[in-house]
């Protein structure tokens, strides 16, 4: 059973920064491509970014990139999601999952299994 567990949401103003983390139970940590997905209110899930297996690769949605950074220990079978200059838009859930490939890894139906979120609210 693969369980996947956000931590480090919470409020910060606009301009701040957070640093998410999901930890991992289970086998085969670095063997899945990680994410992180999130949702506003009354908006569907949105893809952040993603990062290879091993560590070497990630991808970011436009709305992410130069802002965020994902990175990996695969000894502690832990993602980390840090968010640099947040903005009122950076309010949601963010969800990390994990994937064995090959889908387009944007898309949530790569992914199969999520945790249950971390809230994270941009005051302005």
């Amino acid at each position: 059973q693969v369980q996947l567990v956000e931590s480090g949401g919470g409020l910060v103003q606009t301009g701040g920064s957070l640093r998410l983390s999901c930890a991992v139970s289970g086998e085969f940590f670095s063997s899945y491509y990680m994410a992180w997905f999130r949702q506003a209110p009354g908006k569907e899930r949105e893809f952040v970014a993603v990062i290879s297996p091993g560590g070497l690769s990630a991808d970011y949605a436009a709305s992410a990139k130069g802002r965020f950074t994902i990175s990996r220990d695969n000894a502690k079978n832990t993602v980390f999601l840090q968010m640099n200059s947040l903005s009122p838009e950076d309010t949601a859930v963010y969800r990390c999952a994990a994937s064995f490939g090959p889908h387009p890894l944007s898309s949530t139906d790569a992914y199969s299994y999520w945790g249950q979120g971390t809230q994270v609210t941009v005051s302005s």
